[in-house]
Parts: C-alpha cells; structure tokens; sequence
C-alpha cells in the first residue's frame, strides 16, 4: 500500500524505458516521490511513488489525464511545490541538486542556471509592466544576447519586440518569449507544462518544431506535460504515461504510442480525436472518473475503468515491469493479454438518427455582417475588421462549424449571433422557437461563483409557470442528461472539476432546449477524455432536443467528428465552405490545408 501519508512507497523498476540507461546522462531523477496535500479539509494525494530519469538531450513527454499528477511532477522538478503540503517523501535532484530539501540557494541557482520554464499561459510568467527586452536583460544581461535569443525562437524583427509589451503580442509570439527566457545561458532541462493548449493548430505546430530544434541543436532535455498523446508523438523520445499520481507505463515513443501493454494507454490513443474517425460512431470515452485523490490505494487505480479487468488485478499494487511485446516498462498484471487486442478493437456506438424536420426555415440567416475593432488610441491605433461581410446560414437540426486561426473572427460571429455584441452592418435573422443558447470554453468564467448548480441551471426555468418543486425536477432530470449526478445541486462551481463545469454550462444551457446551441471552443482547454465525453454528449443531446449546433474552434479534427458542414473563416471572411467530408478530404484553399497539416496524427517522430 502506498497511499498512507507519510508511508514510504513501494519501490519499482528505474523506469528509464531501456535496460542500458546510463546514469551519467541524467540530468533529472526521481525516486520513490511520494506528494500529499492538504486542501479543504482532506488529505489529497498528487503523487503516489513515481520513479523517472531525464537523460540528457530527450525530449520526455509526461502524459495523461487532468489530475493525474502531471504538473505537481513538474513543480516538484523545480523545487516550487506549494506550501500546503501534509507530507513529502522520496527524492528530486537536476544537476545534483535535491530540488526538495536542499538549501534554498542551492535551489535558486539550480533555477536560474540549469532550469528553463515554459508554462500554458506565458502572461502568468511574464510582467506585464516592464517590456519584453527588460525582462530578457535580467538573464542575459545583454542586449544583442535577448535579440538572438529572440530570433532562435523564431520571433520576426526580434530588435523591435524589444520595446513590446507583453500584451502587445499575439499568444504565439508571447509563447515564443517565454521559449526564449526558458533557454537562456546553459540550461539543461527545460519544464514545458501545457504550453500549446491554449494555442490554435498551426501555432502548435510551430511552437512543438521549435521545440524540437532547440533540444536537437543545443543538446537540452525537456520534460513536456501534456494531456494529448498526438501532440507527445510529434515530439517526443519517450513517454511517460501517468494515472493516480502513478507512472502506467514508460518507454520509446514508438514503443508506448504503437504498442502501449496498459489499458490506460490505449484508452486515452482511443479517445484522440483523429482525421480518420468514424463520423457516424461515438468517440470511445474512458468510462467512470480518474481516482479520488483523497482514496487510498491497495490495487491497480485504473481497475475500475478497465475492458480488461479479472481478479487478479485486485491482487495488490502492480509495479513497474518490462512490457511483454517492448522494451517500454507497463504497471499492469494483465499486460501479456493486453498486447493482444489492436487498439481499434472496441468502437463506439452508433449515432442516432437526427429527428425529422418540421420547419424547413434556416434557424438563423446572417446578411453581409461587418464588425470591427478600434485598438490604441491616437495616432497608434488601428482598426480591426473581426467581420467584413460574412453570409452564413444554419438549417434546421445543422451542425455547422466554424473553423480559422485565431482571431479570424469566428468567434466575434458567434457572440454577434447570440446577441451579445452589435453589428455595424448587416443584418441577423432568427427563425428558432427560443432563443439560442451558448457555451464558453472557459466554463468556469462564465458560471456564478456564488450560485448553487441548482439556482444556476434552474435560472432559465423561472416564469415559466413551475413551482419550485417542479423546477427542481427538471433540473434534476438535466443533470442527469448531462452525466452530472443530481446530488451535486447544492454544490458551487468553485467545488466541481474542470469537466464538471463544462457539463454544468451546458445544462444549464440546455435546461429549456433551444433551436441553436453556440458553441466557443468548448473543448480545447479539456484533456483528451473530457473532450471526447464532451463531444459525445453533444451529438447526444442535438438527437435528443432537435437542437442545431454552431461549433466554433481552431481544430479540423474536432470539427469534423461533429460537423453536417464546415466553414473556413480567415481575417473576418468565410473563405471556403462545405460538406464535411468534401472539405477535409478535398480541401481547396491552402488555409484549409494548413489546418488539415496541423492536426497532430499520433505518428511517432520520423515515421513515415
């Protein structure tokens, strides 16, 4: 048993995913970590006995689900946990430092000269009051030093940006910013937490090739957090794959993405969202939720959730041992018969038809919209065009999806359409029996932090004639659509997961149904598993209601699995349109190729 706080973990094989790892390349190493805080009156368990090596000049993707102990992995690494620990045991030493225990010099100079940081949001990192080449003055200590710096991190007139802002740059460039400031002097290894989630596709892809090139050209190691085992295969020597504060399963790329032994590993290859899905099938989502981190554990964590569970695995906690069919490392007692099943074998349900359509108007009809932006003031300002003309219609039942790189003005569409901003001209036309409803990708920004889910969803309800007691039930009976369980209605948003409020937002958008649901991005910021529950719950519900779906994002692969029709947006103009299949199979536009190109296919690095 490992979960006692304060217990010692069992110790596993020294994943290092090849029996002739060499100890004096290793830049990072972690043994018998054991991480427990505590938060709001219990005892949480981040980590569980992780056992990892970094060697010099890898690229390490650390991969799994939301909680799964990735980032706390990360925090520990740098010697930056947070303060509310109930117990720590095990050991962390870069560059023959204990990032847990040593002296707090010791620690600080590891992170000034050893240590580079690159996280999902660059301006949680980067001051928003001082300019870019200040800040790359107080590691560099040298001009020309921050312009090559930023130029090596592929930003144009890098000399310019010197005198920027951070919040004068788009989200790629301040990304590239932070690149820069992580890679400066000698560093050794490199943490990148999340770093493209927040970026469109083609900004990904950029952001991951140059991280590629950088540890390829200066020898570095990095460790890179990630929830999408697409984005790891793009880049990555080796994975790692976390579930419950554990290491599942550890090796080559190739060994882990093409012949993964864990059922956990499959699981998440099988909920990615691909270019070859089977449009008229469910995504295969994990079932159940990730482990209860205040649970303890005496048996394998992902049992529960698991095709292949017998009784042998509740036979005590599975360690670490060499894959049958790899020389990757796999925590799993049935790996043998894992091996076995190709990772396609179980496929999704068939989706329902669409309800008959009784009223052939579109829902809604948008004419020649225009909208724009003024930005700065005086003789710096400039004028944004978000909208220059865009005709769009949605049928009855339609789901149509908007798709471009950010700040194309899919989104400025959306909100117009919802009625949340003016247009300067056009004109919007609404043919749907009630109002259309739409659901943020932040969902927790837009749920009332003091509301109860049951005053939140039942928002809609009142003046519609229904006493409390009725309104109770409807909201009950909606939660329950939604996969969120009834007994949550006394909670508050602040209480509930990230994949808990997302479901939330949508019920509370679906309690009265509408004619159009908006969609804004409502599954980039989830992890693959969240998002394919998501998306499924979506088509669900559009079969369910007789709902039309506008489905805004920046990623082809999800708009293809839950679009009828698909339109390429690019500076405030519709620029391609079509059926799905047509579009993605034949593109017209080199945007739309683009976008296709980005769309990480799980191929492992230098396969062809």
């Amino acid at each position: 048993m490992i979960a006692s706080v304060g217990e010692q973990p069992e110790r596993e094989l020294a994943p290092s995913g090849s029996s002739t790892a060499n100890r004096a390349n290793v830049v990072a190493s972690v043994r018998d970590l054991a991480v427990t805080f505590h938060r709001n009156g219990a005892d949480l368990s981040a980590l569980r006995g992780v056992n990892l090596d970094i060697q010099e000049g890898e690229v390490l993707a650390l991969v799994g689900e939301s909680g799964s102990g990735k980032s706390v992995l990360g925090s520990a690494l740098m010697g930056l946990l947070p303060h509310d620990l109930r117990a720590l045991s095990g050991t962390v030493t870069v560059d023959g430092v204990d990032m847990l225990r040593g002296s707090e010099r010791a620690r600080r100079r590891v992170r000034r000269l050893s240590l580079g940081g690159v996280f999902q949001d660059p301006m949680s990192s980067l001051n928003p009051t001082q300019r870019i080449g200040r800040q790359l003055y107080e590691v560099t200590r040298a001009d020309e030093e921050s312009v090559r710096l930023l130029e090596a991190a592929g930003i144009p007139d890098a000399r310019r940006r010197l005198r920027n802002y951070p919040h004068e740059l788009s989200g790629g460039l301040r990304q590239r910013v932070m690149i820069a400031l992580a890679t400066a002097g000698d560093v050794k290894l490199v943490i990148a937490d999340e770093p493209t989630t927040a970026l469109d596709v083609t900004v990904q892809a950029q952001i991951l090739a140059l991280f590629r090139e950088l540890c390829d050209r200066l020898g570095l190691a990095m460790l890179f957090v990630t929830h999408d085992l697409g984005v790891a295969s793009t880049l990555a020597d080796r994975i790692a794959v976390m579930y419950a504060g554990r290491i599942a399963e550890v090796g080559s790329a190739s060994d882990v993405l093409d012949r993964g032994s864990h059922p956990y590993t499959r699981a998440l290859q099988r909920a990615r969202l691909t270019l070859k899905a089977d449009r008229s099938r469910q995504i295969v989502a994990l079932p159940g939720e990730p482990v209860d981190p205040s649970a303890q554990i005496d048996s394998c964590p992902f049992a529960p959730r698991c095709d292949h569970h017998r009784p042998v695995c509740d036979d005590g906690l599975p360690a670490l041992r060499p894959s049958p069919t790899t020389s990757a490392l796999t925590a799993c007692s049935r790996a043998e018969d894992v091996s076995g099943y190709a990772i396609e074998s179980l496929l999704g349900e068939s989706l329902a038809p669409m309800p008959t359509v009784t009223d052939p108007r579109p829902v809604v009809e948008v004419t020649a919209a225009t909208k724009s932006y003024t930005i700065g003031h005086g003789h710096g300002g400039h004028v944004i065009r978000a909208l220059d003309g865009v005709d769009l219609t949605v049928g009855p039942n339609e789901a149509l999806s908007i798709v471009g790189l950010s700040g194309c003005g899919k989104s400025t569409l959306l909100r117009a359409i919802a009625g949340l901003i003016p247009l300067d001209s056009g004109a919007i036309t609404y043919n749907g029996k009630t109002r259309p409803q739409i659901v943020f990708q932040d969902a927790g920004s837009s749920l009332t932090p003091w509301l109860t889910l049951g005053e939140l969803i039942g928002e809609r309800l009142r003046g519609n004639g229904m006493s409390a007691s009725q309104r109770g039930d409807v909201v009950a009976a909606t939660m329950t659509r939604v996969g969120l369980n009834p007994g949550l209605m006394t909670a508050r948003p602040g209480q509930l997961s990230g994949g808990q409020r997302q479901r939330a937002a949508i019920a509370r958008a679906v309690v009265v149904p509408p004619s159009l649901l908006l969609c804004d991005e409502p599954t980039s910021a989830l992890d693959v598993s969240l998002a394919a529950t998501a998306l499924n719950m979506l088509a669900e519900l559009r079969r369910e209601l007789g709902m039309a779906m506008l489905f805004v994002t920046h990623d082809l692969a999800a708009a293809r699995l839950v679009a009828d029709r698909i339109v390429v947006m690019e500076t405030g103009r519709i620029v391609e349109s079509g059926p799905t299949d047509d579009l993605v199979d034949h593109p017209q536009q080199d945007l739309t190729r683009q976008l296709l190109a980005a769309v990480p296919q799980g191929q492992t690095r230098g396969a062809s």
